[in-house]
């Protein structure tokens, strides 16, 4: 089974939704520079809403410890993942388990997810490579370059995912889960359903 994340979740709505349709995890933004940004409060109605075995996970970037840490303890975040430049004894500090986010292209050293192997990190996400954009690009790469990964952990692909090219997604990479967020929008933090919902299916009929 792949699993699936629908990142950048601002709506009490499009949450529940996303638990109705088999979703396995959210993702909410915490990066004031993204237009996906939920303010703590908001974020904490809609973790309330969801079901307890869907996963909130908390995005953040470069964040102070005791500012992460306060949020997912407020927030009831049971994930964090790390899009910034942070350490291995960063994430291990961490009171949730850990998705750690490299932005890759061709002439990225994979060796550097060794350093991650006792630091609390579940899972790696692997987006495109840009020098502009943190946080997530939106943008596709050359998902063959997933396979040098998988021997450090399991590995979830992002970058310009939609119901269009996730079965060639999941073909090439195959990756333990994938991450969702612009590809299933209508505008940055409100979800078109009609692409959730055939994202989804796309993904639980692929063999």
């Amino acid at each position: 089974m792949v699993y699936v994340k629908a990142c950048g979740m601002t709506k009490v709505e499009d949450a529940r939704y996303a638990s109705h349709l088999g979703y396995h995890a959210i993702g909410l933004i915490f990066y004031p520079k993204s237009p996906r940004y939920i303010d703590p409060e908001k974020a904490k109605k809609i973790v309330a809403e969801i079901p307890p075995f869907m996963t909130a996970v908390g995005v953040f970037v470069n964040e102070k410890p005791e500012t992460l840490m306060e949020i997912c303890s407020f927030v009831k975040l049971s994930c964090v993942q790390l899009h910034g430049h942070e350490t291995p004894e960063y994430c291990a500090a961490m009171p949730v388990r850990v998705i750690k986010a490299f932005g890759i292209d061709e002439s990225f050293d994979f060796r550097v997810l060794r350093k991650y192997d006792h630091a609390n990190v579940a899972a790696f996400l692997l987006d495109k490579h840009s020098p502009e954009l943190v946080g997530g690009t939106g943008q596709v790469f050359d998902w063959n370059l997933v396979q040098n990964a998988k021997e450090y952990g399991r590995i979830i692909l992002a970058g310009g995912i939609t119901p269009f090219n996730v079965e060639n997604a999941l073909k090439e990479a195959e990756p333990y889960g994938i991450d969702v967020n612009s590809g299933i929008e209508i505008m940055p933090g409100e979800k078109n359903r009609v692409k959730m919902k055939e994202l989804i299916e796309k993904v639980k009929r692929f063999k």
